[in-house]
């Protein structure tokens, strides 16, 4: 058992999924459900049910949502330590999904996040939780200032920082530190706001992303193969076929979950990714963004159904 530090974001997701043809700038039947959610709290629930030891630091407002968060933390067996404004609310995300699971359009009220300003990385408390974690993992919802602050921390105790981009407009936030990243997750919009189009070549692709001084890296490309890559290799990961999509939230999450759990456990980089795609199989088949399910047991079982690594696997 690993122990992880996991900060960033821990809201309330809410989803509503169109029944039949989507119409756009027109009202479309469907139906709305609310829980928690957030990149970085999907992410450390998953980390948790794959056996690890799990630490949360997330902003949150002193109100109902705020209270399903720590609720959810609790049951995931995640041990959950906020930083509580009383006065404010606790983060929102609100999607609307097509009736195949797919975002449509979201809306992200997150304002909340801008509070976790770079002196809270120099509280003793969350500098003794950096010593005593094995690995750390951030997600792009807090400001730029204090994702730098926290990657200087994590250098001064020696500890690994991965990072979740949570999308394109957020993920340039990442960019003032991603030298210092042990591993970045993204999808492929998110990349081309890093580094601009991406080149048709994989090969190309992956040097892109070195040069902006990404050491490893995911980019995944919705239901299409992942490309993987790090110092001294590239590769692809193909998706699982026949996966029934319920509803995609989570699934890139749960791919950093996984991953960064199997690294954690000395697998070779290509052995972890392929973990993390029976993991982000197995969330898109949830109505959940971090399923109960997705447990120890249940990735090594879907392990069986994840292809080989492409044959397009290409050294440097």
């Amino acid at each position: 058992m690993r122990r992880f530090l996991v900060i960033g974001g821990a809201h309330l997701d809410r989803r509503g999924q169109v029944k039949g043809p989507l119409h756009l700038h027109a009202s479309n039947p469907g139906q709305w459900a609310e829980m928690a959610g957030g990149g970085a709290f999907n992410a450390a629930r998953n980390l948790a049910r794959l056996g690890h030891a799990v630490r949360l630091v997330a902003p949150r407002g002193g109100d109902p949502a705020g209270e399903t968060v720590a609720r959810a933390a609790a049951d995931a067996g995640v041990e959950d330590t906020p930083i509580t404004f009383l006065d404010r609310a606790t983060p929102t995300y609100s999607a609307i999904l097509d009736s195949h699971g797919d975002l449509v359009v979201a809306l992200a009220d997150m304002a909340l996040y801008d509070a976790f300003s770079p002196r809270q990385c120099d509280r003793r408390t969350l500098r003794d939780a950096i010593a005593d974690a094995d690995a750390v993992l951030v997600d792009a919802n807090l400001p730029e200032a204090t994702i730098a602050r926290l990657a200087r921390r994590c250098d001064e105790a020696g500890r690994p920082l991965s990072a979740i981009a949570i999308s394109p407009a957020k993920i340039v936030r990442l960019e003032p530190v991603l030298a210092s990243l042990s591993s970045l997750f993204m999808n492929r919009r998110e990349a081309e706001a890093l580094v601009g189009p991406l080149a048709d070549d994989w090969r190309a692709q992956a040097e892109q992303l070195r040069a902006a001084g990404i050491e490893r890296g995911i980019v995944t490309a919705g239901a299409g193969a992942a490309l993987a890559f790090d110092r001294h290799e590239t590769f692809l990961l193909p998706a699982i076929e026949g996966c029934s999509i319920v509803d995609v939230t989570g699934a890139g999450d749960a791919l950093a979950a996984a991953t960064l759990a199997f690294l954690q456990n000395g697998l070779p980089f290509t052995d972890a990714c392929r973990h993390g795609v029976a993991a982000a199989s197995l969330a898109v088949e949830s109505a959940e963004p971090a399923p109960p399910g997705l447990t120890l047991n249940a990735v090594r079982a879907r392990l069986a159904l994840v292809p080989p690594i492409d044959p397009l696997h290409l050294k440097r």
